[in-house]
């Protein structure tokens, strides 16, 4: 099932997707659940896999950038600036669509997402199968997207016809969503927080993209993308974000059976576990998944998170942990 990535295995995970299969694949950011983004039938297989609802769009991941006039028509200057600019890397640009993608892959709308991820194995792959893989978190809705292959074993199992092992994931968050379909309208949104930022893109375009907030509702004038419902990144444990200042109280409300995850050292109060977190935005970011899946796993009451702060370069970090928040506590069914 887990697969080292070597020349024969990736012609195998080749063959699986061009017969329809579906491949785990390592990417810088998290592991991927891969389709044959042309093959509608290929792509609804993610969606049974994964319990995702139908209007949920999914990512298409490219070997190049060259393979944009594939997939996607109306290409702004401003698209092919930043694909030179962070592609490969964690940056997904909502472009108008061609005609022939697939409505399973888009959800039915006029967009679709594209990137070029910056993991060997991903290239190597997408280099072997010659076209577009649709690839969402290798994960059950909703759930702790997986930063491991032995994640995405854990969780999904033999649903999946092969999982490619790249070790353990760079960024360890999702990419970077950045919608660029309605420029003349809206200008450049970043509809989904992640490791390039708004000042980055700014650097590269001249223009400051808005940024959606975590709450807003979808309108029949943004695109559906991927992670952006309130309820999302989950733990099943009930997970509370606390303020700095308020974790000894909270952790003493809690209980023993809590665990923690905080920047600062231990607390005396008794705990289940506490996870030291690094300081940097990208060292949080790229722990945060394992540490929840670890905690997850422990069976405490309850897990607590001290708020990163509120200040730039902590957007990505702190929208997935409240999305966790009002996602966790609760059964998949639900």
């Amino acid at each position: 099932m887990i697969q080292n990535p070597t020349p024969e295995s990736l012609a195998r995970a080749a063959a699986l997707l061009r017969a329809g299969e579906l491949v785990a694949l390592p990417t810088e950011t998290v592991y991927g659940l891969g389709a044959d983004a042309a093959n509608p039938q290929a792509a609804a297989k993610i969606f049974a896999a994964k319990g995702r609802p139908a209007d949920h769009p999914l990512i298409v991941h490219l070997a190049d950038a060259e393979a944009l006039t594939v997939w996607a028509r109306e290409i702004p200057k401003e698209a092919i600036a930043l694909a030179r600019a962070f592609w490969p890397g964690p940056l997904t640009l909502i472009l108008k669509k061609e005609a022939d993608v697939p409505d399973v892959v888009t959800g039915g709308q006029d967009t679709v997402g594209l990137r070029v991820p910056d993991h060997p194995v991903a290239l190597a792959l997408l280099r072997a199968f010659g076209g577009g893989i649709a690839a969402p978190s290798a994960n059950r809705f909703g759930r702790i997207s997986p930063t491991t292959a032995q994640h995405v074993f854990d969780e999904l199992g033999e649903s999946v016809a092969m999982i490619l092992d790249g070790g353990a994931c760079n960024v360890g968050i999702e990419s970077t969503i950045l919608d660029l379909s309605r420029l003349n309208e809206a200008g450049p949104v970043i509809l989904r927080p992640g490791a390039i930022g708004p000042d980055a893109v700014a650097a590269v375009i001249g223009r400051r993209p808005a940024m959606r907030a975590p709450a807003a509702a979808h309108t029949e004038d943004t695109p559906r993308v991927s992670g952006s419902l309130a309820a999302h990144y989950a733990p099943r444990t009930p997970l509370a974000l606390v303020a700095s200042e308020a974790l000894e109280s909270a952790l003493a409300s809690a209980g023993p059976e809590a665990a923690v995850i905080a920047r600062r050292t231990a607390s005396t109060l008794a705990h289940r576990v506490w996870i030291q977190a690094p300081a940097s935005a990208a060292g949080f970011a790229h722990d945060l998944y394992a540490n929840l899946r670890a905690l997850d796993a422990l069976g405490a009451s309850q897990i607590l998170v001290e708020a990163p702060p509120a200040e730039a370069g902590w957007e990505a970090v702190l929208d997935r942990l409240g999305r966790a928040a009002v996602g966790s506590g609760e059964d998949d069914e639900t």
